[in-house]
């Protein structure tokens, strides 16, 4: 295996090499940029969730609240099955860039529509009502997000290089989260807790607008991918691309579920149920638990690119394996590091785990990507991608604060992560290794 990839690293000529370069830098800017935000606006829910359930949910008992503000969460994500299958099927039979641009839109104006809400105090039961319809058109777009940029990027890279651009689909979402998460933690320094819970907390969600409409420039500037414009002059598009893909695809459909079931659970692990976890169930400071989060998350963007690079010279398998074999491992250890309240190894021990989420996700894109073919590559990521998410992902904040009211045990959250790990594990162990092949 590793000489069969090896022979497809074999260099361009020079003046080759900085063309293709230079196309690349610019896809992956593009597409990235456009992720960026549209995971910036939908992240910031999870981070912001503690406040958002003190605002939005009449209790007096502020766990009860966040676990209310997660089952919320939780609803967008029952939202991305439905925006998968809509979204990859028009991505398989429109075009890639018509869908990325759409649900960057939708994503956006909804974003925005977040930060205006009024809350509990002022209108009743309306204002979760509210809530939880945003989110549910917020969960719709998303099921055509990260779907559609790994299918773009990884039609859009070199054989040899396709690991290395599409994990900027993951660069990107994660920044945005570090983005997010450190915007929040800058603005509860700036303004103090009472302020940020009483109305700083807009102000995250207000930036959708510019953000969105820079990130339509950008998408509404992209080509096509290469792959999809080549299939469409052949004229090889499917027209009932979803039927195609639920009756012919069935093995590559498991193992891409197989791949994202612990994908899902860790990145929302992280990004989402850590900051209202290290308040609320730890007792650090909303400061204390964004600055934890934040570098946490910043691990994982550092990390990241490296993972992607080693995964085209070392094959997909090595890395997610031992991604997943980490998480078994070393997530229960790392909890048990938090709980002794000290900040510095807190970051320490979230930035292991953020490692690890690098390490799997390094190479994932790339190989859920390289199980499709093009002609069903969009929807047939989305419907497994999309699915994974809704089970697995969407309710791990709300599964987690469950497992700790229900055991009294604040450790007892590793477990998930580590049975989603597991699952993972097996996929990738009896997956076939597909680094350095061609799409078609």
């Amino acid at each position: 295996m590793t000489n069969s990839i090896t022979h497809r690293t074999a260099p361009y000529p020079a003046e080759s090499v900085k063309t293709k370069r230079q196309r690349t830098f610019k896809i992956m800017m593009s597409a990235g940029i456009g992720h960026f935000i549209e995971w910036f606006d939908f992240g910031l829910y999870g981070t912001l969730a503690a406040i958002i359930g003190s605002n939005f949910f009449a209790s007096s008992d502020p766990t009860v609240a966040l676990l209310k503000s997660f089952a919320v969460f939780g609803s967008g994500f029952l939202m991305r099955p439905l925006g998968g299958f809509f979204f990859g099927s028009m991505g398989d039979r429109l075009g890639r860039r018509k869908v990325l641009v759409t649900v960057i839109v939708i994503t956006s104006f909804s974003t925005f529509a977040m930060g205006i809400l009024p809350t509990y105090p002022n209108v009743g039961l309306l204002a979760p009502v509210l809530l939880v319809l945003i989110r549910l058109v917020q969960g719709f777009a998303a099921g055509g997000e990260s779907s559609g940029v790994i299918t773009y990027l990884a039609e859009s890279a070199q054989p040899h290089r396709r690991a290395s651009l599409t994990c900027w689909s993951e660069n990107f979402s994660f920044m945005a989260f570090v983005c997010g998460s450190g915007l929040v933690l800058a603005l509860t320094h700036l303004l103090g807790e009472p302020a940020m819970n009483d109305w700083g907390w807009r102000i995250p969600f207000l930036l959708a607008a510019p953000l969105g409409l820079g990130g339509l420039y950008m998408r509404r500037n992209m080509e096509d991918s290469a792959e999809f414009n080549l299939l469409q002059k052949a004229g090889k598009l499917e027209h009932s691309p979803l039927r195609t893909t639920l009756t012919t695809s069935t093995r590559a459909l498991l193992f891409c579920v197989g791949f994202v079931v612990v994908k899902a659970v860790s990145s929302w692990v992280l990004q989402s149920f850590m900051p209202s976890y290290l308040s609320t169930y730890l007792h650090y400071s909303h400061t204390d638990s964004y600055l934890i989060t934040t570098l946490g998350l910043l691990s994982v963007a550092i990390v990241m690119p490296l993972a992607g690079y080693l995964s085209d010279r070392w094959g997909r398998r090595p890395l997610m394996l031992f991604g997943c074999g980490g998480f078994i491992l070393l997530t229960y250890p790392a909890m048990m590091v938090m709980e002794q309240g000290s900040v510095a190894v807190s970051v320490a021990a979230m930035s292991m785990l953020g490692m690890l989420v690098a390490l799997f996700n390094g190479g994932c894109g790339a190989a859920m990507a390289e199980l499709f073919p093009t002609s069903l590559r969009y929807g047939g990521i989305a419907i497994a991608y999309n699915m994974t998410v809704a089970v697995f992902g969407g309710v791990t904040p709300l599964i987690s604060g469950s497992l700790i009211a229900a055991t009294g045990n604040p450790l007892s959250p590793a477990f998930y992560v580590m049975l989603t790990a597991l699952i993972s594990f097996v996929a990738v162990w009896l997956a076939k290794e597909t680094a350095g092949k061609k799409l078609d």
